[in-house]
């Protein structure tokens, strides 16, 4: 037999399969002094921190349920808001269990109740129980993924309908409502998606993004290229084939071949609209623009930016070199301002970059550098609530939340700390590892999901946290200040009464 080639430099994952328990506490005893003492010092200021942002939950928010993870999810996403009630709104919750393999990994659909704005007591949201699940999240459907969850995207058209990356070249489609549920035990049968989109030829495991106003489905990989697909080729496709359920079937979008007893239990595919190629290395993220199903952009390993163009072809429309200074991790596209796009990578900045003006002298000259971060950017998004203002988390395990319209006012330069970083209005601390993910809320104005893998400081599972920052610090000042002089004068009025 041949003498096996040098091993490839295989890149960091940004998730990883947890070590069962036993397996941690083995390494830790197996580990130096030295390592364990750098350890220590480490989860002291983490700690420290974390103490510090606990004792101050009350002042700045408006609500916050914490939720502890057996195992570590890899994404978190708002589906459909159910029921709207007096004080708290019922919406569905997409995440998933990146397991060690002694049960399946899965694809869990929960049920949240997002309490309203001004509802919540302020001594009720900061006594939680780090170790314990949230009364406001609860299980509805698991359904069994083949692989662990990377990422999970839902169709903005019908939010019922999902996409998941896993570590295969492949982007499985999910009918959430008509999916079965489904015990996760060992050696359980996988759920059978409702679709799946081929067309990489090596994994595809991060990039992945819905289209706003089509149902396309964009993806990108380790092949170095990007992938666009329509849901309604399937269902274009389908339409001939008798076995096809009647169009109304359920309505969903996607219309079943066969019923639940067929024996192909891969279910159908659907090939791909286009395949674009001009990254050097693995693409990291994908991005539609808000207003054209035709026009998306994706990042890469390579740290380029590419924007393309479906109707000129399968080159890229513009492409930015070194729009960062390392490896790109993620993208997105200001829903309000199809001119904006947001970049994040592993030297820990966000770009602001504006389409009509990307590159000078041939390299990414981006409208500001967002610096707040001392770990790789992992995720972006801008806010459904307002156009300036945006999110993003890092390996540091801090969520920030700038406002791009701050940078440079004079109101800023007055309120702003000394080592404060311009455009930074808000840090999210609450999670004690890296935040993989997080989701602002389209239907509760100003509420964010967010999800850490916490297997760096606990030893395993995760924290999912749903909050809300108090509106005293994002609304307008005057109208801020207006309300506390009222409160101000009621205090003194009480206080006099004898």
């Amino acid at each position: 037999m041949e003498a096996a080639a040098a091993a490839p430099h295989v890149p960091k994952k940004r998730g990883r399969k947890p070590k069962p328990k036993e397996d941690q506490q083995q390494q830790q005893q197996s580990a130096g002094p030295k390592m364990k003492e750098g350890k220590k010092a480490h989860q002291h200021s983490v700690d420290d921190k974390y103490t510090q942002w606990k004792s101050l939950v009350p002042v700045l928010y408006d609500w916050l349920a914490n939720h502890n993870l057996v195992w570590p999810s890899l994404s978190c996403r708002w589906g459909p808001q159910l029921e709207q009630a007096t004080y708290k709104n019922r919406q569905r919750l997409y995440l998933s269990e990146q397991t060690d393999g002694s049960v399946p990994n899965t694809l869990v659909i929960a049920n949240c109740e997002v309490v309203k704005s001004r509802v919540a007591a302020a001594e009720h949201i900061s006594q939680f129980n780090e170790e314990a699940r949230s009364p406001f999240v609860k299980k509805y459907k698991t359904i069994i993924h083949p692989g662990e969850v990377n990422r999970i995207r839902e169709l903005p058209q019908n939010s019922k309908i999902v996409a998941t990356h896993t570590d295969s070249p492949d982007v499985l489609i999910w009918d959430v409502e008509a999916q079965p549920n489904r015990h996760a035990v060992l050696g359980a049968t996988n759920s059978r998606p409702d679709l799946i989109l081929t067309g990489h030829l090596d994994n595809a495991e991060f990039a992945l993004a819905m289209c706003p106003t089509e149902p396309y489905v964009l993806s990108g990989g380790k092949d170095k290229s990007v992938v666009l697909w329509s849901i309604q080729d399937h269902i274009t496709s389908s339409a001939t084939d008798p076995a096809t359920k009647s169009p109304g079937s359920g309505g969903s979008i996607i219309k079943k071949a066969g019923d639940g007893n067929d024996k192909a239990t891969d279910g159908p595919s659907v090939g791909p609209r286009g395949i674009y190629q001009g990254h050097e290395d693995t693409v990291e993220d994908v991005a539609f623009c808000p207003s054209s199903a035709q026009e998306f952009c994706s990042v890469g390993d390579d740290s380029c930016l590419i924007l393309w163009d479906a109707r000129d072809g399968t080159n890229p429309a513009i492409k930015v070199e070194k729009a960062h200074n390392a490896d790109l991790h993620c993208v997105d596209w200001n829903p309000h301002d199809d001119n904006l796009i947001l970049t994040g990578s592993a030297d820990t900045s966000v770009c602001m970059f504006d389409r009509r003006n990307l590159t000078s002298n041939g390299v990414g000259s981006p409208v500001y550098k967002f610096e707040g971060h001392n770990a790789a950017v992992l995720c972006v998004q801008w806010s459904p609530d307002k156009a300036s203002v945006f999110g993003s988390s890092a390996e540091d395990g801090l969520l920030n939340i700038w406002d791009y319209e701050k940078v440079g006012k004079r109101s800023e330069r007055l309120t702003r700390a000394l080592n404060s970083p311009a455009g930074l209005f808000f840090q999210h601390a609450g999670h004690r590892d890296k935040v993989v993910d997080f989701h602002w809320n389209a239907s509760d104005p100003w509420t964010l999901v967010s999800v850490s893998d916490d297997c760096d400081t606990t030893g395993g599972g995760g924290t999912l946290q749903i909050w809300r920052m108090s509106d005293l610090i994002y609304r307008p000042e005057d109208e801020v200040l207006a309300e506390l002089e009222k409160f101000k004068s009621h205090v003194v009025s009480c206080a006099s009464k004898p």
